[in-house]
């Protein structure tokens, strides 16, 4: 958790200056799309690797090279802003991705052992965590970061990614002095063979034969797109506006907020109510959020609140209750590969809907942008009431089964 609060905050800061970094420096919003979506890009890179050094060597290394990599993309992307150079702020972005990667995989380390029971409640526990830091991280990054920066003589949008790279090194110093024992260890899974983690393909033929497994990742990888689209494009939808960078931040600090802030109650209503309710009503709520933002005004800020608030709750809803569901579909030794797996899927679809926003932009505008994206929301209603149907009927016929017998 000391962890993930100053590396979520970085992650936060730097992507929230991108979209506006890119257009500043080419003009184009397609660019600048661009820009933002290189983070899911360099998560959907950074995965599979994260997961295989985590299988090898444990969550505590593997998270500490994450984060390193972020650090790294941070300075990158500083000097960008500096030298005005738009292919280095993509280069940069693509590293603070990789951080992104860690801070989910981390979700993970807070569930290994963690009781059945109390599964979702660990997952929410961790990711209430970052709500400090995410919420805070936007705020202080287009607020007193780009002062300081402007101050100092240096473009202002360095700011961010100053304070980026200060908090990545924090994190993964915190990590590497007080994630002992990794939890790997002690459920003696590091360097087992049955934990090491096999090609995207195999995965996804393994997860598609459990049906458990194939809601979840359908959860996760539904609100990470949805999400994402939204998100991506809503900086410059509000500049549009002639919103200024502070108001921006505020947005984008309230939906993070959203993302974060329940998931405790969040973990304790999967554990109590089960996955299939909480990720349908991730659906609904993904739905109103993106509807909503997609009814707004480039100049009114408002149901930009709101709008985006929602689309981050909707995101929380169906991460943690997939999370849950997919570490408990399969046993210990095969986890760290199967959440690799996951998470890949997740991110690619992240990165696919980041990098198709600037173009719909252009293209369509935001308005439509928002109303697909919420649209799409639904089909992840209909999926976990076709599954708890499925479900429930298994298990009435296991009942008659036995009753027969």
């Amino acid at each position: 958790m000391a962890s993930v609060i100053p590396t979520t905050a970085a992650m936060a800061s730097s992507f929230s200056a991108a979209a506006v970094l890119g257009k500043e420096i080419t003009g184009s919003e397609t660019l600048a799309g661009l820009a933002v979506a290189s983070m899911q890009v360099g998560s959907v890179f950074a995965t599979v690797p994260l997961a295989r050094r985590m299988a090898r060597l444990g969550r505590r290394r593997g998270m500490v090279a994450g984060w390193s990599i972020g650090a790294v993309g941070a300075s990158l992307a500083f000097v960008a802003a500096v030298a005005d150079f738009y292919p280095l702020l993509v280069v940069g972005i693509l590293g603070v991705g990789a951080g992104n990667a860690t801070n989910f995989a981390a979700r993970f380390a807070a569930a290994d052992l963690a009781p059945e029971d109390r599964r979702a409640r660990a997952i929410g526990m961790l990711v209430w965590a970052a709500t400090v830091g995410a919420a805070l991280g936007p705020t202080i990054a287009l607020g007193p970061a780009a002062d300081l920066a402007r101050f100092a003589g240096l473009p202002e949008l360095s700011g961010p990614y100053l304070l980026g790279l200060v908090l990545f090194i924090i994190g993964l110093t915190a990590t590497q002095l007080w994630l002992r024992p990794d939890p790997l260890e002690v459920l003696g899974t590091i360097g087992a063979d049955t934990v090491r983690p096999a090609s995207p393909m195999v995965v996804g033929r393994r997860i598609a034969t459990v049906p458990a497994a194939r809601l979840a990742v359908i959860a996760m990888l539904t609100g990470q797109a949805v999400m994402v689209g939204v998100m991506t494009m809503t900086p410059l939808h509000m500049e549009n506006g002639d919103h200024q960078l502070r108001v921006i931040g505020w947005v984008i600090s309230v939906h993070v907020i959203g993302m974060y802030a329940f998931s405790p109650i969040v973990g304790w209503l999967v554990d109590r109510m089960g996955s299939h309710l909480i990720i349908g009503l991730g659906g609904v709520t993904l739905c109103i959020g993106a509807e909503t933002a997609a009814h707004t005004s480039a100049e009114d800020s408002l149901g930009m609140f709101v709008g985006l608030m929602l689309v981050g709750l909707g995101w929380s809803f169906g991460l943690i209750a997939g999370s849950a569901m997919l570490t408990g579909a399969f046993p210990v030794g095969q986890r760290v590969e199967v959440q690799g797996g996951a998470d890949f899927i997740m991110t690619t679809s992240g990165a696919v809907a980041g990098l198709g926003a600037g173009a719909a932009v252009e293209a369509v505008g935001f308005h439509l942008l928002s109303h697909w994206a919420g649209l799409s929301a639904l089909l992840l209603v209909a999926a976990a009431a076709a599954a708890w149907y499925t479900a429930r009927q298994e298990r009435a016929d296991r009942v008659s089964y036995r009753g027969a017998g």
